[in-house]
């Protein structure tokens, strides 16, 4: 393994660069992928979270961008704003010391400044699939002279819906470009992506995702899913928390997750996009202090963490594929220590458990959440083991004085001290055990998301039934005003609703294309996030409207 920059055959102000960043020596996905990519080879590359990724496609294309264009010669796609902007951030970082020129691109920004830049010229773009076909649209990017493209966190982009949309912009570059792609896992799709548009690629993976889950204790909760927030309390109750990761789908469910926890005496913060890189090292800088023990992510946000000892990590909710609940997974248990591993399933979701245990070829307990009488139990020992350190310690000598004026005063003994366990008490009624309803096993195959997924791409005749109701519980039937007279397909109406509102592609259910509308189901905890955004839908240049049937 190459343990020195020097021998990457990197430019020396390369190499200047990245020391001066602290990088004593290249990763292992860096020490493989550097010299394929400068090579002029397409690479696929997996690897684990925080192996320096960035660095390992960057570095090549800053070494052989040739100097004199205005075209654009290097194109980075990502799935979101927040990773095309850390991606074009890493980018001047390491061409510190290099005549480059950066630009990213995203929605939410004035495409004037953007094509004010791409006219000026622009060496590398690094951007989301929806922007750059925006820009493409309007003749103001082209990608005519591209010399290598980078898909960054593949998985992520077909989760999003984007799968579509990256084939449209790759058909605009030139054939004989170099072309990498970056995953943390390889989904059938990736792979046919791959097999498609990479020429004779050389394949990288760093670790092994099946021994990751070896040394942890992996368990499943069956939970509804309005019942989470009340499982999870539970939970944090009975374990032994030193630190824990939490993952939830969305940037809006980690906020209101840790403040939910934080007011129920669990201290969390919450690591999302949204937040600026400051703030996100004042949360690292909080957690490894111990200020607070819980950190709530989603799996964009939580890459490139750097956690050496993490008791728990739990799956808020559960991933859809299972090479990403292993990726979850592995952060604890490292270095030989034991870990733990707990996930809350709704019914709908069981069959994921099981995918997953095919694919780890070990099993996932599922486990029974604590009940009210067995957390006031924890809660008592938990009071008794403080006293009995106190009591050893003998260091109450004030307060010793305090509770002998009360006897003096004529207070029993055994009265003073239940009156001050009261007072020592009294925060956890800041900690309600709420009530949770019983689960029973849901296991219909037609309602499975990936069969509910085919029914709508698969031709036929109608399915019979109400036409403003789902079929499925927990979702919620929408209409989009645009269907196939539009050209509208089910990956435009993914992408739309997935982008525009924030949610993960793979929770939309049965789609069905009309005429001249389309029918789509939302679970139910995101109609409201949808809604929100229902006069600001794009699809093909259609301005389309979502409302509730």
């Amino acid at each position: 393994m190459t343990t020195d920059w020097t021998s990457l055959a990197l430019q020396p102000q390369l190499v200047q660069a990245v020391t001066e960043l602290g990088y004593a020596e290249p990763t292992a996905i860096q020490s493989a992928v550097i010299p394929l990519l400068l090579a002029g080879q397409d690479v696929i590359a997996q690897a684990q979270t925080g192996t320096g990724k960035t660095a390992a496609f960057a570095l090549p294309i800053i070494q052989t961008l040739q100097g004199g264009h205005k075209q654009v010669q290097s194109l980075i796609l990502a799935p979101t704003r927040e990773l095309a902007i850390q991606v074009a951030s890493a980018f001047h970082s390491y061409g510190h010391h290099s005549a480059i020129s950066v630009l990213a691109v995203y929605g939410g920004q004035p495409y004037e400044r953007q094509i004010r830049r791409l006219q000026r010229g622009v060496d590398v773009v690094v951007g989301t699939p929806g922007r750059l076909l925006d820009l493409m649209r309007q003749n103001a990017l082209d990608l005519s002279a591209v010399r290598t493209v980078v898909l960054d966190e593949a998985d992520e982009m077909l989760s999003m819906g984007f799968i579509e949309d990256i084939e449209t912009i790759l058909s605009e570059t030139p054939e004989t470009r170099q072309t990498a792609l970056f995953s943390a896992t390889l989904p059938a799709e990736i792979r046919r992506l791959a097999e498609r548009y990479l020429r004779q690629p050389q394949s990288v993976r760093i670790g092994s995702s099946h021994v990751t889950v070896d040394a942890l204790a992996q368990r499943y909760y069956l939970v509804h899913e309005a019942d989470k927030l009340a499982a999870l309390s539970r939970l944090f109750e009975v374990e032994e928390i030193r630190s824990a990761l939490v993952f939830a789908r969305t940037r809006a469910a980690t906020g209101e997750l840790a403040s939910d926890l934080s007011a129920r005496g669990f201290p969390a913060e919450a690591l999302n996009g949204d937040m600026s890189q400051e703030a996100r090292e004042q949360v690292m800088q909080r957690f490894r202090r111990g200020q607070c023990n819980v950190l709530v992510a989603t799996d964009v946000a939580a890459r490139g963490l750097d956690i050496d000892d993490l008791s728990h990590v739990v799956n808020y909710d559960l991933p859809m594929d299972a090479e990403v609940y292993v990726h979850r997974v592995g952060r604890t248990g490292r270095a030989g220590k034991s870990g733990i591993a707990l996930s809350l399933v709704t019914p709908q979701e069981q069959w994921r458990i099981r995918r997953i245990e095919t694919f780890t070829r070990q099993p996932i307990e599922r486990a029974t959440l604590p009940t009210v009488e067995e957390i006031k139990q924890r809660r008592e020992a938990r009071l008794m083991e403080q006293l009995e350190v106190w009591l050893r310690r003998g260091r109450g000598r004030r307060e010793r004085d305090l509770a002998a004026a009360l006897v003096e005063a004529g207070h029993d003994p055994l009265d003073v001290a239940a009156a001050a366990l009261k007072i020592a008490r009294a925060e956890e009624k800041e900690r309600p055990i709420d009530p949770i309803a019983e689960v029973e096993e849901y296991r219909p195959a037609e309602n499975r998301p990936w069969a509910r997924r085919e029914l709508a791409r698969r031709p036929g005749p109608p399915r019979q039934g109400r036409g403003n109701e789902s079929h499925e519980p927990g979702m919620v039937r929408l209409t989009m005003s645009a269907g196939r007279a539009h050209g509208i397909r089910p990956n435009d109406v993914v992408a739309a609703i997935a982008f525009h509102a924030n949610i993960p592609g793979h929770t939309i259910g049965a789609i069905r294309i009309q005429e001249d509308r389309t029918l789509v189901d939302v679970p139910q905890q995101y109609v409201t996030q949808v809604l929100e955004k229902r006069e600001g839908y794009r699809i093909r240049k259609h301005v389309v409207r979502v409302e509730r049937m």
